[in-house]
């Protein structure tokens, strides 16, 4: 019998979390399939074939990825004439739209089941993309249930398929457990997590470092890097403050779980922080041209998805020129004198709405695709 062939791009290490469970659970209901394209070292472990680093696609703004232009379209077309070429059963764009919908479209008009995972934020920003969205892909897999109605009145199948973060923190270890594994005393912990992207380092770090010594933190400050390389940039970067912190080698989710308060930068992390009660401050900055085009496009007015999840302002924001040290160390000692409070009972509506099993919702949909 000839095995399934799944196609699959992932740009950045949130993606390569969805595209290993995704695999997972394919793996359960289809034999004789196999991955490839682009993904992360989760998926690769679960059997996954990457032809290219994912880390190449993972560039934050609007500016920056023109700096990397040529290399991003040469990975594209190479993708793009390999699968034209040599079918697969269906391709799976696993979030990154900009890369992925224009490798959708083109396998479309060629008969190739298409879908994508991640739903792009037409809800917020570009609500024109959902006539793109319409010819690149048949299926839309959608993280959160505000998303589908957008999708009303257009050709895409639009599905609530549950958050995958639900599950894989109730698999988690106890807080002894990970104390144990960061080699952490009893002392409370104050998480800081400046992204997973290097550019977000660079720009978001120095500030929260520089908040940090304008307040007397009786925690341990505990930094995760997602890779070798995070790590060492984050080390450099910690060496030219006064202030002491302890880096550790991934697990940023367990990290969330033992902390009292975090400092986190806006994206996924600020949803893991949610789900496992963590209340925190949300921060975020980008180039300024990338900020000036944004800010006229965006039509949510958070920036965070717990109160996006809420839609209301539950959990404080810092974004671009309001991300100052000042500002960030004043929002961090109002979470110290009690204001975590109202986050942690806020954050219990956003787990109800989110615990269903995404990954066999995902499984569901795809067979079904590809049965047709």
């Amino acid at each position: 019998m000839s095995s399934v062939r799944i196609a699959m791009v992932a740009g950045e290490t949130s993606g390569d979390i969805l595209g290993a469970q995704v695999i997972g659970a394919l793996k359960k209901r289809v034999p004789n399939i196999e991955f490839e394209g682009i993904g992360g070292p989760r998926m690769v472990a679960a059997g996954f074939s990457s032809w290219f680093d994912m880390e190449r696609l993972a560039v934050m703004g609007l500016v920056e990825p023109l700096k990397r232009l040529p290399e991003l379209l040469s990975m594209r077309q190479q993708l793009k004439k390999h699968w034209l070429k040599h079918p697969p059963d269906l391709f799976l764009g696993i979030d990154a739209p900009d890369f992925n919908l224009n490798i959708e479209t083109a396998l479309k008009a060629q008969r190739i089941p298409t879908a994508h995972l991640v739903c792009p934020t037409v809800w917020a920003w570009r609500e024109g993309r959902i006539k793109t969205i319409g010819k690149a892909c048949d299926d839309v897999l959608c993280l959160f249930p505000f998303e589908p109605p957008s999708f009303e009145g257009s050709n895409v199948r639009a599905h609530f398929v549950g958050h995958p973060m639900v599950e894989a923190l109730d698999d988690l270890p106890s807080e002894v457990d990970i104390r144990v594994a960061f080699n952490l005393t009893d002392r409370p912990v104050f998480a800081l997590l400046p992204g997973s992207r290097r550019s977000e380092i660079q720009s978001l770090l120095p500030v929260y470092l520089a908040a940090l010594e304008l307040c007397d933190l009786p925690h341990e400050i505990v930094i995760p890097a997602s890779n070798d390389a995070n790590f060492e940039l984050i080390q450099s970067i910690l060496a030219t403050f006064t202030i002491k912190a302890r880096v550790v080698n991934g697990g940023s989710r367990e990290l969330l779980k033992i902390a009292e308060q975090a400092i986190v930068t806006s994206g996924t992390a600020t949803l893991e922080a949610a789900l496992l009660e963590c209340p925190m401050v949300i921060a975020y900055r980008m180039s300024p041209l990338s900020w000036f085009f944004i800010k006229r496009l965006v039509r949510t007015p958070f920036a965070g998805l717990p109160n996006i999840m809420l839609d209301r302002a539950v959990v404080p924001e810092l974004i671009q020129e309001n991300l100052t040290p000042r500002a960030l160390a004043d929002e961090v000692q109002t979470l110290l004198d009690g204001g975590a409070l109202d986050q942690k009972a806020a954050f219990k509506e956003i787990l109800s709405a989110l615990d269903t099993r995404f990954g066999d919702h995902c499984a569901s949909i795809l067979v079904n695709t590809l049965g047709r």
